[in-house]
């Protein structure tokens, strides 16, 4: 045998120079079919019990999926029992049509219609094997040998199914799939598929599901585009099936090649919530779902309660959702990078000034609320965040607005704590190292106490006096100043201590929670007598106390 990447056998793609799905636009979503139940059950190292089950039956009804593969039922009389459970416990709403899977062998299929007695709408999904590889590995046979298991499946099917339905009444479909659709040549999966459907009957009233499986993905997704068009430009009678897709993720790509699946002429999709699955798992539903939600298509299926939908799966599955999976990941609405934060930052500004239509955030295709995420932890903090992430987590978590100017200094303060503790660090550390940073500075200076009165007989409105004691290194000032407002008169009584080669720069405020336990909230931009720009915050139910205990705050550290 040859060794290291030699001994592999590449895919041979189809010549399609005609190919038209390249050009083409989704604009609809896929039928949607599950087979969590059955394909990521069986994939489980402690398959899920009855309960566990139904659960997850009820789960994927309340989503929104109309087709739900439940099982196996003549491989084990667990597989048996779920589907009587659900028939014969009145679970299944009836517009949900259950979906069970059979080899085209006869004993099987017979045991098969037995399970499903009683159930008004059903897809009975046979397969048989039709690659190249399991002809010539497994079954030792020629494609016409292959043909044949079909053909004889699906003629005693048509016969049990006749009777069925006319015994019952049931709304009875048929789907049929060529194992390893991927590794099998394209006309013979044409052959093989055209020749069920002639047993079958199938017509324009009476649609099969023709179920096209990468069983083993072993292409590039473009490469599978080009099989399905092929499929469905040369199948004879097109308008008499329903062109299915069951995905899996060997190469990592059951997404693209579910989407690139669907451009070519596929209506209908095979997957599992999260991508569970034999190996490395089915295509994901959530995923396929969200992308189109973001490129503003109904996907017909409710992901509003993400965390609820995984919080289940996790515990019937028991395994979890990898912290980076799309969409339902804890971190997949996080930043930590500085130059993302700042975006994601401005998008939200941005978003809340203009008061558009259209959510517009440069690092969230989607917003975090429309499947039932919160805000809170879009930003979360260390050593690498950048100085819009700690003001972005301030706003957000606590309702503090950080003027811009001072990003820079708050941040420095909290990547400077980062750095010392060596972890991510919790909005509450935040606002910590911010208290401690301005609002309880303690420094050379104190207010003690104050007094503001109007001047009046003058021609300047809001023209005040200021009155107050200021602690200085212990020991007590009273000092006193006039001016066109608080802050103003405060600053040229402050002048008395030597602070008037400090100059004012700005200043803004707002309000912290509501009604009787308001806050007033003051940040103060000065600048010092070496030129050096520094800031300081008040806060007090009073804003005139919150401005004047922000201007004594910056000068303290600049005095630090």
């Amino acid at each position: 045998m040859r060794t290291g990447h030699e001994k592999y056998i590449p895919f041979q793609p189809i010549l399609k120079p005609d190919r038209r799905w390249p050009s083409l636009r989704l604009s609809r979503a896929p039928l949607w079919c599950s087979v969590d139940l059955r394909d990521g059950n069986q994939a489980l190292i402690n398959p899920m019990n009855l309960r566990e089950k139904l659960a997850y039956f009820h789960m994927l009804c309340n989503i929104g999926i109309k087709e739900i593969e439940v099982g196996f039922p003549s491989a084990s009389e667990t597989e048996y029992e779920i589907l009587r459970t659900l028939i014969d416990g009145g679970h299944i709403p009836d517009d949900v049509t259950i979906q069970v899977l059979v080899q085209a062998r006869e004993h099987l299929i017979r045991k098969t219609f037995e399970a499903i007695d009683g159930a008004k709408n059903v897809i009975l999904h046979f397969y048989n094997s039709t690659s190249a590889m399991q002809r010539k590995v497994v079954f030792e046979t020629d494609m016409a040998g292959v043909v044949d298991i079909a053909v004889t499946g699906a003629k005693l099917i048509k016969q049990l199914g006749d009777a069925f339905s006319a015994r019952t009444g049931a709304n009875l479909r048929y789907e049929y799939s060529p194992e390893s659709f991927m590794g099998t040549e394209p006309d013979n999966a044409i052959w093989v598929c055209r020749r069920v459907m002639e047993e079958l009957g199938a017509s324009e009233t009476n649609k099969i599901i023709l179920n096209l499986p990468s069983t083993v993905e072993n292409c590039l997704p473009n490469q599978f585009a080009d099989l399905i068009e092929y499929f469905c430009d040369n199948l004879p009678n097109r308008q008499h099936a329903v062109i299915s897709l069951h995905p899996h993720n060997d190469r990592g790509t059951a997404t693209a090649t579910a989407e690139l699946g669907l451009l070519a002429g596929a209506e209908r999709l095979e997957g599992t919530l999260f991508g569970n699955g034999e190996r490395t798992g089915n295509c994901d539903i959530v995923t396929v779902a969200l992308n189109l939600f973001t490129q503003a298509i109904d996907p017909q299926l409710d992901l509003s309660d993400i965390n609820g939908i995984r919080a289940l799966y996790e515990q019937v599955t028991k395994m979890q959702v990898h912290e980076r999976h799309p969409y339902a990941g804890d971190l997949v609405f996080t930043a930590f990078s500085g130059s993302h934060q700042d975006a994601i930052n401005k998008g939200s500004a941005y978003m809340a000034h203009h008061g558009g239509d259209f959510w517009e955030n440069p690092y969230l295709p989607l917003d975090p609320a429309d499947v039932g995420r919160q805000y809170e932890p879009i930003v979360r903090i260390n050593s690498q965040s950048g100085k819009g992430g700690a003001a972005f987590v301030m706003e957000q978590s606590f309702g503090y607005h950080l003027p811009k100017a001072m990003h820079p200094s708050f941040g420095a303060a909290v990547k400077k704590y980062c750095d010392a503790v060596g972890r991510e660090i919790s909005p509450d550390e935040v606002l910590r190292i911010f208290t401690n940073e301005y609002v309880d500075f303690v420094g050379k200076y104190r207010l003690l106490s104050y007094r503001l009165t109007e001047i009046e007989d003058t021609n300047e409105a809001n023209f005040v006096r200021f009155e107050g004691k200021i602690e200085v290194d212990g020991g007590t000032c009273e000092i006193s100043g006039e001016g066109n407002g608080p802050i103003n008169a405060a600053c040229n009584a402050l002048n008395q201590l030597g602070l008037e080669r400090y100059r004012f720069v700005a200043y803004t405020e707002h309000a912290v929670g509501e009604g009787a336990n308001a806050m007033g909230v003051a940040y103060i931009q000065i600048e010092s007598p070496a030129g050096k720009t520094l800031f300081g915050v008040g806060v007090s139910p009073n804003i005139n106390t919150a401005a004047i205990r922000g201007v004594i705050c910056a000068v303290n550290r600049d005095l630090q």
